[in-house]
């Protein structure tokens, strides 16, 4: 109690510095600006990045409402005008982040996500300690490519509570819990819902090249990156456990009605998510819908679950549970596109980029492999959005100044923001695990470690043989 007390009184007696922090970095840079050669507009659009990334690393206020500093100064300040400010809340990738998240909530609702993650603990985990690992580290990856990272580990982490306390060998207890974690932060590396990231990097690659990106475009290389993460973090996580005895899994029961109906209507909209531009030009090209968007398919799927019936009087989706997605998340993307959109009108991301060419003049392998370290380890210490709204758009300006695809610089810094392997604080699915009380933070230490060095190799190795 005392302990906690302590805690409580230091920071809040380190509050206030947080707080200051964010406005006194904000005001050096717009001083010092003029002196790197930086416009008036440029240095203004350096200040309210730097008191963002100020608010998000010390955590001084919600993320959310940091994000609402730059969708205040721009106008006021006229870096921005009002209009662009609002069309960065219209954007067609929120449209699609928030139908993606309906349609995990009409998952939820129905169950099918827990049916789905035990299919795979059945597929993968019949065996002994290893199977598991492998068992709930595919259903962590699976379900997280299309449910929030979150949402997928509080599932499976009671599931494997339960089977670790009839386990005889408590030698399980770490792998099997970490390879939620983990299983969660890499599986949502494999779709452009998987991850607010992954749609932060959609969106300023069309800002920067003016070419759309669309689901097939993201799995291109997300999917690999995961196939190949996947199971050799299971194999890490599920070394020395050879020869360890089977355990009971939970039984699936009987399908329910609206189990089979919420699969089937987003399975029909995944598959239109990925055909839609591919291949031989898509459905979109054989039904001359050229203004066709993977944030329509997303909406149109809410409308079919919330008027199909669940089969028990209700729809397989309310406006209950609908109205629960992450808000905050949509503010925050909202504040990275129009701090995006700034860096461009400014002239801010010419600067960046000439600063970062002198840096990253090296071999496009290292650049890869630099730029994934580097990213992985501060996302280490904030948010995973924050850091791919901060890093984006400095990445492209850099490519351009470089003469590369801004992709090849900008995947794997998106990819690399969500492997936060080390820190209980890394990631909510990493807090989530250690919340249990039975893995201890040098365990999580000492796992993620490796894990990132295994992230890093994976991902330089696609980014430069797929792009």
């Amino acid at each position: 109690m005392r302990a906690g007390l302590s805690a409580t009184v230091v920071d809040m007696q380190a509050y206030p510095i947080r707080l200051l922090s964010g406005p006194v970095l904000a005001a050096f840079a717009w001083l010092g600006g003029p002196n790197l050669g930086l416009s008036a507009g440029a240095s203004l659009t350096l200040a309210v990045t730097v008191w963002c990334a100020a608010w998000w690393m010390l955590e001084a206020a919600p993320h959310a409402i940091t994000a609402l500093i730059p969708l205040a100064v721009f106008p006021l300040t006229g870096v921005l005008s009002a209009r662009q400010v609002a069309e960065a809340y219209g954007n067609e990738l929120i449209l699609l982040l928030v139908g993606g998240a309906m349609l995990s909530k009409a998952l939820e609702q129905a169950g099918a996500h827990r049916r789905l993650a035990l299919g795979m603990v059945h597929i993968f985990g019949g065996g002994g300690g290893r199977a598991l690992v492998f068992g709930f580290a595919a259903a962590a990856g699976l379900c997280s490519m299309w449910l929030s990272n979150t949402a997928t580990t509080l599932m499976l982490v009671p599931v494997a509570l339960a089977i670790l306390q009839a386990y005889p060998d408590r030698r399980l207890a770490v792998p099997l819990l970490l390879a939620i974690c983990y299983g969660a932060s890499i599986g949502g590396l494999g779709t452009p819902l998987g991850s607010p990231p992954n749609l932060v990097f959609m969106q300023v690659y069309t800002q920067t090249t003016g070419t759309a990106l669309g689901f097939s475009d993201w799995m291109r290389f997300g999917l690999p990156t995961v196939l190949l993460m996947l199971p050799l973090a299971a194999l890490w996580l599920s070394r020395g456990l050879g020869g360890t005895p089977r355990a009971a899994l939970p039984q699936l029961g009987a399908w329910s009605a609206a189990e089979k109906r919420v699969l089937l209507i987003f399975a029909l909209v995944a598959l239109a998510w990925v055909t839609r531009t591919e291949p031989f030009g898509g459905w979109r090209a054989w039904l001359d819908l050229p203004n066709a968007n993977d944030a329509s398919v997303a909406l149109l799927g809410v409308i079919a679950m919330a008027l199909m019936p669940d089969g028990r009087g209700g729809q397989l989706l309310d406006w209950k549970s609908a109205e629960r997605i992450p808000w905050g998340v949509m503010i925050l993307f909202g504040g990275g596109i129009a701090i995006a959109t700034a860096f461009q009108g400014s002239g801010l991301s010419d600067a960046a980029a000439g600063a970062l060419s002198s840096v990253l003049d090296l071999p496009l392998p290292l650049k890869i492999a630099l730029i994934a370290i580097s990213v992985s380890l501060l996302s280490e210490i904030t948010s995973n959005t924050a850091t791919a709204v901060l890093m984006m758009p400095i990445l492209a300006a850099a490519a351009v100044g470089m003469g590369l695809d801004p992709a090849l610089l900008m995947a794997p810094a998106v990819l690399a923001a969500s492997c936060s392997f080390m820190l209980p604080v890394g990631t909510a699915p990493n807090a989530i695990v250690f919340g249990t009380g039975e893995v201890p933070a040098r365990e999580m230490l000492r796992h993620g470690i490796a894990l990132n060095v295994i992230g890093a190799v994976v991902i330089t190795l696609v980014c430069w043989m797929v792009l």
